[in-house]
C-alpha cells in the first residue's frame, strides 16, 4: 500500500484518479479548495477507510508523509482560469513550489499534470514533446499557459538541483463523467446545450481541430508514468491522436442526443489554437505501449449519460 497525495483531488481528473488508486489498494489524501472541484465528485469515496479529504489551497504550504504526489491543482477551463488570472498563475507556480518542497523534504516521487496549452497556437502539427511552443505571454490565456510552463521549469530545476524524483505529463483535451457542466469546455458545453435543446455555440467557423481523450485512458497513462524508472522525467504527451473539427464534434453530439439544437457561430476568442493534436510516440515507448483505447463515440455516450442524470436531478 502506498500513501498518495492528490492536489485538486476533488476535481474532474482528481476524482477519477482517487477512485482508481483506491481500487488498487492505496491510501489517498485528497487535497482541494473547491474552486472548481466538488465534494459531489468524491462523495462516494468519503466512507472508504483509506480515503482522506482535506480542504486546502496549494498556494499555502502543506505537510504530510506520503510516498507519491500527483499535482493536479489548477482550474483548467478558460472560463475558470480567466475568472481570476492572478490566482490561476499563483496556483500553478506557488502550488508547484510548495509541492516540490514537500517532495524534497520527504523524498517522495511527484507528478506534474501539465497541459497541451504549453504549445500555445502550434506551428508544428502534430505536437511532439520537443516542440517549444508558440505562446502569447501577455494574452487572456497566458495566466494558464505560462503558469504551466513555469511549473514545468520548476519541476526540472528541482530535479537537477535537488534530485527530486519528478514526472511531467502534458494532458490534451480530456472529457468524461464529472466534468463541470458550466466550465466552458467544448465537450461539456455541447452536451449540456444539446440536452437542453439550446443553440450550440461554435467559435469561428468550427474548422479548428482538437483531439479528445476519454478520462480513463488519461488516468491509465498518468499511473504508468508515475511507475516509470526514476531517470524518466518526461515531459510525455497524453492524448488521443484522433483529430476532429469542432463542427464535426457538434454535429456528432446533436445526432447522439437527438437534439433539436441549432448550431450558431460566434467570434473566435483571443489566442484560440487552430490545431491541436498530440504526437504520442514517446508515450508508446516509455509507458509500455500506452495509447487511448476508448473511441470518441463510446466515450461521448458515457459522458452524455452522466449529464442526462446530472441535469435531471
Amino acid at each position: 500500500m502506498k500513501r498518495i497525495l492528490i492536489t485538486g483531488g476533488a476535481g474532474f481528473l482528481g476524482s477519477h484518479l482517487s477512485e482508481r488508486l483506491l481500487n488498487e489498494g492505496n491510501e489517498v489524501l485528497c487535497l482541494d479548495n473547491y474552486f472548481t472541484g466538488s465534494r459531489q465528485n468524491i462523495i462516494h469515496l468519503l466512507k472508504h477507510p483509506y480515503f482522506e479529504l482535506i480542504r486546502h489551497d496549494v498556494t499555502a504550504p502543506y505537510y504530510a508523509e506520503v510516498d507519491e504526489i500527483y499535482n493536479l491543482a489548477c482550474p483548467a477551463s478558460p472560463i475558470h482560469y480567466q475568472y481570476n488570472p492572478i490566482k490561476t498563475i499563483k496556483t500553478s507556480v506557488m502550488g508547484a513550489i510548495n509541492m516540490l518542497g514537500l517532495a524534497k523534504r520527504i523524498h517522495a516521487k511527484i507528478l506534474q499534470a501539465s497541459t497541451s496549452e504549453v504549445y500555445g497556437d502550434p506551428t508544428i502539427h502534430p505536437q511532439p514533446e520537443s516542440y517549444w511552443g508558440n505562446v502569447n505571454t501577455v494574452g487572456a490565456r497566458s495566466c494558464y499557459d505560462e503558469g504551466k510552463r513555469c511549473a514545468e521549469t520548476l519541476f526540472m530545476d528541482y530535479h537537477h538541483q535537488n534530485n527530486v524524483k519528478i514526472k511531467i505529463v502534458r494532458i490534451f483535451n480530456t472529457y468524461g463523467p464529472r466534468m463541470h457542466p458550466n466550465d466552458g469546455r467544448v465537450v461539456s458545453n455541447f452536451i449540456v446545450q444539446a440536452l437542453q435543446n439550446q443553440d450550440i455555440t461554435i467559435y469561428g467557423e468550427g474548422t479548428q481541430t482538437r483531439s479528445f481523450q476519454y478520462v480513463d485512458d488519461l488516468i491509465e497513462g498518468m499511473i504508468r508514468m508515475m511507475a516509470t524508472d526514476d531517470h524518466e522525467t518526461g515531459p510525455v504527451n497524453l492524448g488521443n491522436p484522433g483529430e476532429f473539427t469542432i463542427l464535426e464534434l457538434a454535429e456528432k453530439i446533436v445526432k447522439m442526443t437527438a437534439s433539436g439544437s441549432k448550431i450558431i457561430h460566434l467570434p473566435l476568442p483571443e489566442d484560440d489554437p487552430v490545431q491541436r493534436k498530440p504526437d504520442i510516440s514517446r508515450a508508446r515507448t516509455v509507458l509500455d505501449n500506452w495509447e487511448p483505447v476508448l473511441g470518441l463515440d463510446e466515450g461521448l455516450q458515457k459522458t452524455i449519460t452522466y449529464f442526462e442524470q446530472l441535469l435531471n436531478r
